[in-house]
């Protein structure tokens, strides 16, 4: 699948491909994005039926991933660094244990590879409820959200996904009945016997139940050189409750030494 994709800075090095969480597009991480820039060149992706890229009734994060290896033969990169987000970070956990080869490190953003209890349902229903075709404005779109959603910056991270199109009609951008139909799929383990021993940074908020204490063996068995990370004061949303301290914990990570004598070296604390 063709995903759609942004780039940033110059292409040289290797490239750090930023994938966004459910519901979310590469609109939600420009401004990190262009300040990773400085740090290496940086792409952000669409994942498929999210933004502008194409839908599919089939998603699973065997696809979501091999989405992205394709992506990354476009770019003719021979390998990149991965920074996902929620189901992006699953997708990058995905994509660096079924292609070791082709990544150079990689950063999970407040998610555990455990299988989790399906939930934002709420969100799901909220935007199936409205039928954007109907809508005359913005206002009237989160008028309609709010009844199922009181919290504002909820809603509008939403709205990112209402677009108008021909004759001006609002319409989601993003497939929502395939979302729908593959709901179960998105809260699926990353498992297996297969494991990563390259450089890795779990990043967890503070305030997040998304990366317990309990949940670290299992990381730390698939991803045998991950780092941990948290971040105060910040929930799940980490890029949006404290993004200086997640570009600060990214940058340094990425323009980080990481071998020793031949040997990568990374205690996990």
């Amino acid at each position: 699948m063709l995903l759609n994709f942004r780039e940033y800075g110059e292409r040289r090095g290797e490239p750090l491909l930023i994938l966004h969480g459910l519901f979310g597009s590469l609109d939600n991480w420009h401004t990190i994005a262009r300040r990773l820039s400085e740090e290496r060149w940086t792409v952000t992706v669409d994942l498929r039926n999210h933004g502008a890229s194409p839908h599919s009734s089939q998603l699973s994060y065997p696809l979501l991933a091999a989405d992205v290896v394709e992506l990354i033969e476009r770019l003719a990169a021979e390998r990149v660094a991965l920074l996902g987000h929620s189901m992006g970070g699953k997708t990058a956990m995905e994509l660096a244990l079924s292609h070791p080869a082709r990544i150079e490190r990689l950063i999970v953003v407040d998610i555990a590879p455990k299988r989790y209890p399906p939930h934002y349902e709420d969100l799901r229903d909220a935007m199936l409820s409205v039928d954007a075709a109907a809508i005359g404005s913005r206002r009237e779109a989160e008028e309609a959200l709010a009844r199922r959603i009181p919290d504002q910056a909820l809603r509008l991270f939403l709205l990112k996904n209402l677009k108008r199109g021909e004759g001006g009609r609002f319409r989601w951008q993003l497939d929502l009945p395939s979302i729908s139909a593959n709901f179960d799929r998105i809260w699926a383990a990353i498992d297996g016997d297969r494991s990563f021993a390259g450089p890795a940074l779990f990043v967890r908020g503070k305030r997040s139940d998304y990366i317990l204490d309990a949940d670290l063996p299992a990381i730390q068995r698939l991803f045998p050189g991950a780092r941990l990370s948290t971040i105060e004061d910040a929930g799940h949303w980490v890029q949006a409750d404290q993004p200086d301290a997640l570009v600060d914990a990214a940058a340094s990570f990425l323009r980080q030494d990481l071998t020793r004598d031949g040997e990568t070296t990374h205690p996990f604390r």
